[in-house]
């Protein structure tokens, strides 16, 4: 590549980088800053337009502000860039801006054998900070090169706690017993639920911003990185698992609508999708990891103000993108999240576990009004507490319920009291 190219990017970057704004502050800024004495280069991963740059430059105002190099690798002027152009762009940062020792490197992913000089100027002692939107390609490539020395926080949309941050609504212990702060809590978790988290689109609320997004995941991210012949297929397999957020996947179902050759076609395709954070699959849970590997799993979508931009989508599906939500910050907070079904085949939307023990079995329903949801739901997390040695449970709702004196044992929340709740977050 040539040189005289490279410095321009760099420095037209360095200038965009001084205006940008920073944004609210993320969740993950106070992981991080437990993070930053360490040796190990952090990885922040997560789906394009999530915010991953904007909180690098969090990151950077915070901790190092003129102590870095900033390199953004999705510009399109680093489209002919190969391995061996990195040492002229150490080269050239050096001779612009002298020496320095943190790096912050966005989407170095799209550069063949990165890893190769992270490795190296890891190993010189400096300090790397990586994002990217692809999880395969960073964790394995990243395992191979820099095993034990890096550390990963995924960056998902933001939470309900970031978006009343975003919309500068306060609150705390007492607003959710003030009718009118709680009713105002109430509106704005109704918005979240319709709008999801992305940052681009709740500044512009313009649905072609999420139809690119959308677009650009799926184009760049899936079918030229993987070299996707069947455009066709794979554009409804997206489209069929974002309109069926929270249902089972049928992998033979799928390759027969699709007349895919294989399941294990669809099997890939549906891994793509994951690898570039659309989707997550769900497993189900069960104590033999072999066992596991064989059961159904459930799908979840990366937001849901993006599903219903995109999808196909029903009043009855509310109750699928309250679900929706509870996966995500579930996601947020534990590493280990599965569904069960008891030996009767009752289903039990959510459950965690941390290390050997069982934690957390969740329900999530729109309403315990209807009596024969309150049935369901209940004889489902009592048969499962039951079979698994669990002794609370806990039902999440869109509105506030009343403990059921038949079961003592089993929690009652309104989901926008739960997700302001409890602010545990986990990295990986």
């Amino acid at each position: 590549m040539d040189r005289d190219i490279i410095t321009q990017v760099t420095l037209e970057q360095e200038n965009a980088n001084k205006i940008a704004t920073t944004g609210i502050e993320r969740e993950q800024l106070g992981l991080i800053d437990s993070l930053v004495p360490l040796p190990h280069a952090i990885i922040i991963s997560g789906v394009r337009r999530c915010g991953k740059s904007t909180l690098m430059r969090q990151i950077l105002k915070k901790h190092y502000e003129n102590e870095i190099y900033f390199v953004d690798f999705e510009d399109e002027r680093f489209v002919k860039f190969t391995t061996e152009d990195f040492n002229a762009l150490y080269e050239t940062l050096i001779e612009l801006y002298g020496l320095k020792h943190v790096f912050f490197f966005d989407e170095i992913q799209n550069i063949e054998d990165w890893e190769l000089f992270v490795r190296r100027i890891h190993r010189e002692k400096n300090k790397v900070f990586i994002t990217g939107s692809n999880a395969s390609l960073l964790s394995s490539e990243l395992s191979t090169r820099l095993t034990g020395r890096h550390i990963v926080i995924e960056l998902l949309p933001f939470s309900f706690r970031e978006y009343l941050q975003y919309h500068q609504i306060t609150y705390n212990e007492k607003s959710f017993f003030i009718t009118q702060e709680r009713a105002i809590l109430k509106k704005y978790f109704n918005e979240f639920l319709e709008n999801g988290g992305m940052p681009e689109y709740l500044e512009h609320k313009n649905p072609l911003v999420l139809q690119n997004v959308y677009e650009n995941i799926l184009y760049k991210d899936v079918i030229v990185r993987y070299e996707i012949k069947e455009v066709k297929a794979i554009r409804e397999l997206t489209l069929d698992l974002l309109s069926n957020v929270g249902a089972p996947l049928s992998y033979t179902k799928m390759k027969n609508t699709l007349n895919l050759g294989s399941v294990n076609t669809v099997k890939n395709y549906i891994h793509y999708l994951e690898n570039a954070y659309l989707i997550f699959t769900l497993d189900r849970f069960a104590f033999s990891v072999s066992q596991q590997t064989l059961l159904q799993k459930k799908v979840y979508a990366i937001d849901t103000g993006l599903v219903k931009q995109i999808a196909f989508h029903f009043s009855k599906k509310q109750g699928r993108y309250l679900e929706n939500i509870v996966y995500l910050e579930l996601r947020r907070r534990y590493k280990e999240i599965f569904y069960y079904k008891t030996e009767d085949n009752l289903e039990v939307d959510f459950l965690v576990r941390e290390g050997t023990k069982i934690v957390l079995l969740i329900q999530v329903t729109e309403s315990l009004k209807d009596p024969k949801t309150r049935d369901r739901e209940y004889t489902a997390l009592t048969k499962a507490m039951r079979e698994l040695h669990v002794e609370k449970g806990l039902i999440l709702t869109q509105e506030e319920e009343p403990v059921d004196p038949e079961f003592p044992e089993i929690e009652v929340q309104a989901i926008y009291y739960w997700l302001l709740k409890y602010t545990h977050l986990s990295f990986y």
